[in-house]
């Protein structure tokens, strides 16, 4: 079984679909997939704050056993937890919303296994999931590749937390999640759950840029990281392109060689929005 983790709100399904799809469609084993979704209503600290609904994971469900019938999802609350633990923390108001913290819930939930793999939703599968999640840990608490800007700006072995391979059995051995859960509670992170994590690291294993390539595409990439990147024409600034923009990925990266994932999730999320309309 090839255990994998999301976290986030109602707005992460698209990302779901396109990162779900683009394993199942690159990944050439019949190993099954299980999808552990941690999700929560917070919706007193923003309006958009509400968990992923059960509507959407049935959808979810059904697509991902098109392509096995022994694949499957679970769909987690933390609502409890969170408020347990971060209530009013520092980091609540982190730099990007609550649910990138519930992560370190990870050793909380029953029932998880022992290699996980971690993954922002903003990500597309470029070659066979295997070639990473496979990876020997050697003892390591995790596997992660570098960030690409913090490698130059911060340290040369900052680490980019959307990719992350868990050896939970060994991070519960020397309790890194609530090393890093103490961190959030009590000290203000710039950023928030990647800092702390990174701060109660006692050994990970540094992967090559390919198993998280933030900025470029190239054959050899496993993972490509829709994140947020600086573009230097016609002038210098920012932009954020998800993949499931699809006209802007064509358009701004000229990437094509996700079509077929792509073609299918418009086809998906069409077919999800005609439910909703009929059900009205």
């Amino acid at each position: 079984m090839v255990n994998i983790l999301f976290c986030g709100n109602y707005g992460v399904f698209d990302g779901m679909l396109t990162c779900a799809l683009s394993m199942m469609k690159r990944t050439a084993s019949r190993e099954p997939f299980c999808f552990y979704i941690f999700t929560m209503d917070v919706s007193h600290l923003g309006e958009g704050y509400t968990p992923i609904t059960e509507r959407q994971m049935s959808f979810f469900d059904g697509v991902i056993k098109e392509y096995d019938p022994e694949n499957r999802s679970r769909l987690i609350d933390v609502t409890g937890l969170y408020m347990a633990e971060f209530s009013g923390c520092p980091n609540e108001g982190a730099y990007c919303s609550p649910y990138t913290l519930i992560r370190l819930f990870a050793d909380e939930i029953e029932g998880m296994p022992d290699r996980l793999l971690y993954l922002d939703v903003d990500i597309l599968f470029n070659r066979d999931i295997h070639l990473l999640y496979d990876i020997d840990l050697e003892g390591c608490e995790y596997a992660a590749a570098n960030d690409h800007y913090g490698k130059y700006l911060i340290n040369p072995r900052y680490i980019n937390a959307g990719v992350l391979l868990f050896d939970m059995a060994k991070m519960r051995e020397t309790g890194l999640l609530t090393k890093a859960r103490e961190l959030i509670k009590t000290k203000k992170l710039m950023f928030a759950d990647q800092s702390a994590i990174i701060r109660s690291t006692t050994k990970k294993k540094l992967l090559p840029q390919r198993f998280n390539d933030q900025k470029f595409l190239h054959k050899h990439t496993v993972v490509r990281h829709f994140s947020k990147r600086l573009f230097w024409l016609p002038y210098p600034h920012t932009d954020n392109i998800k993949q499931w923009q699809v006209s802007r990925v064509h358009k701004v990266f000229r990437y094509y060689c996700f079509d077929d994932i792509l073609y299918e999730y418009i086809y998906l999320i069409e077919k999800y929005k005609r439910g909703n309309q009929e059900n009205e």
